[in-house]
């Protein structure tokens, strides 16, 4: 009997499962609710206030908050970038993890720890909106709305006494609102030494976390604690004001600030070749610092003379005397066309002691080309005399970019040099065209700079220096700003776009004035003039 009630008893099992879902899906089939309606989409302007509250949580920033732009075009970037950033933001993440995993390992006696999968999945964040902060300091400061639901697979298999865990985290969900600032601000790419990122707000994180394929978030309690953990730990981490620093580059090369001067005394040249088809040359040297927008410096031009002397001394600021370098090129001064190249040279900064004169002889060539055969003929050489002085702790200067040099050996005893310095002008627009060169009228002598072609703002650094018997305290400088047509044509060949006259008054007292001036006759225009004032003494 108990065989057989055992074999009825799974008889009856059987048909009371089957039955049952023949009846439960019969019924799920036949009685659903046939008065069910498609959603109706309707404009927000058309819900009610009890709707709006519900849907305002989802609705972006760049909607409900005017400070807030819209930066869709972000969004689509990291759509279809993301494939590629996955693999390198994850590549990364494995070279930063892994000399921590194998420092850390030993103190929990694991034997190891190693990612079996690890990638951030299909779908990239979405930015809500961004909001950007304007202050007078060298920064930029910025506060995305970052949302994540992404679909990331990160799989680390962990060994421990012979036996091996796999733990495994999915279905992430990141809400912040990080405050991203770039500073300082500086010349050299990427523009910005470090990033400081701070949470405005703790943060929302959501995931899931398997272990041997099972769900520890679904033990109760503990998907609440691993929530409110992972929030206090970042907020005592990161929640403003507390910020967590990325150095991109080092401030003080960044900011390249001057680190010492270097002394330059052009003494002489020897043996140069003729230029002038009357068997002479009219040479001059023009020395400039690399890695510098300074302008360059020029000796006077020595006529007719093929072993001149100069003697004229220079002082010229150093950013970085590892990289940096003095280059010297001697020049055939032309007064009509261009000034013919007679040959150059460079000195590296690294190669001169500090606080040591070093007076260098050196042969100038056609180009600093190595493989250039035409470097062979001998064009002459070129004496200077060196030296570099560091700055010590706690020197400062005002303007330490260009340092005021001493007036040249022969400049009379009761006057001095006077040097005008364009550097640029702004806004300075014609009627007909815009090809826009200074000129400079003072004590009877002219001077103009170069021409730029069709700019609103041009940009010149050219240096003119006056020698002058007496100090110029009642003369005033005439700067004028021309344009020229490029066409050939009668109509309208010249146009003036401003001129401004400078008092020198201030300069003899002050030795350096570097300002920009409203241009006279120009709407808007301004034009930035430096005038140093140097004398022998």
């Amino acid at each position: 009997m108990g065989f057989f009630s055992t074999i009825l008893g799974f008889c009856g099992f059987g048909v009371g499962v089957s039955t049952g879902l023949v009846i439960g899906y019969y019924l799920f089939i036949y009685f659903q609710p046939s008065d069910v309606k498609d959603p109706v989409i309707r404009p927000l302007v058309e819900h009610d206030s009890q709707s709006l509250q519900q849907l305002l949580p989802e609705i972006p920033l760049w909607v409900k908050n005017p400070d807030y732009d819209r930066i869709d075009w972000l969004n689509k970037f990291l759509e279809l970038m993301w494939p590629y950033l996955d693999k390198a933001i994850c590549k990364t993440a494995k070279n930063i993890a892994k000399p921590i995993i194998a420092e850390q390992i030993p103190k929990y006696k694991i034997e190891s720890v190693e990612f079996e999968e690890l990638t951030l999945g299909s779908l990239p964040p979405t930015f809500q909106g961004m909001k950007v902060f304007v202050t007078e300091e060298k920064e930029l400061i910025m506060e995305p709305s970052l949302k994540w639901a992404g679909n990331p697979n990160v799989t680390l298999g962990v060994k421990a006494f012979g036996l091996k865990a796999t733990v495994q985290a999915v279905d992430l969900q990141i809400f912040a609102q990080p405050r991203i600032t770039l500073k300082p601000l500086v010349p050299s790419f990427p523009c910005f030494a470090k990033i400081f990122v701070s949470l405005m707000e703790k943060p929302h994180v959501d995931f899931g976390l398997k272990l041997f394929g099972a769900d520890l978030m679904s033990i109760p309690g503990l998907y609440m604690f691993v929530q409110e953990l992972i929030k206090d730990q970042v907020a005592n981490m990161y929640l403003w004001p507390k910020t967590l620093e990325v150095e991109i580059l080092d401030p003080t090369k960044a900011m390249m600030r001057p680190v010492g001067i270097v002394h330059v005394k052009v003494l002489r040249a020897m043996k140069l070749r003729k230029k002038d088809l009357l068997g002479g040359s009219d040479p001059y040297v023009k020395l400039k610092i690399t890695e510098s927008k300074a302008p360059s410096k020029k000796t006077t031009v020595k006529h007719k003379n093929l072993n001149p002397e100069w003697n004229e001394e220079f002082s010229i600021v150093v950013k970085d005397p590892e990289s940096q370098a003095l280059e010297f090129i001697v020049y055939d001064w032309e007064q009509v066309g261009k000034h013919d190249k007679m040959g150059m040279n460079v000195v590296p900064l690294k190669e001169l002691t500090p606080n040591e004169p070093k007076v260098m002889t050196l042969d100038l060539l056609k180009n600093l080309n190595q493989n250039d055969a035409q470097d062979d003929k001998f064009r002459g050489q070129l004496v200077v005399e060196l030296t570099y002085k560091p700055f010590k702790e706690g020197d400062t200067s005002k303007d330490l970019d260009n340092p005021l040099q001493k007036a040249p050996e022969g400049t009379p005893p009761s006057g001095g040099v006077l040097v005008v310095i364009v550097h640029e002008a702004q806004d300075v627009e014609g009627k007909h065209h815009t090809n826009p060169y200074v000129r400079i009228i003072f004590n009877g002598e002219e001077r103009k700079t170069k021409h730029v072609k069709k700019n609103r703002d041009p940009r010149w650094d050219e240096e003119f220096t006056f020698v002058l018997e007496e100090p110029p305290l009642k003369e005033k400088l005439h700067v004028e700003v021309l344009s020229t047509s490029t066409r050939i044509g009668l109509l309208h060949p010249k146009e003036t776009l401003g001129y401004v006259n400078i008092s020198l008054a201030d300069v003899v007292n002050n030795k350096r004035i570097n300002e920009k001036y409203h241009l006279i006759d120009s709407k808007n225009g301004k034009i930035q003039i430096e005038l140093q004032w140097r004398t022998s003494s």
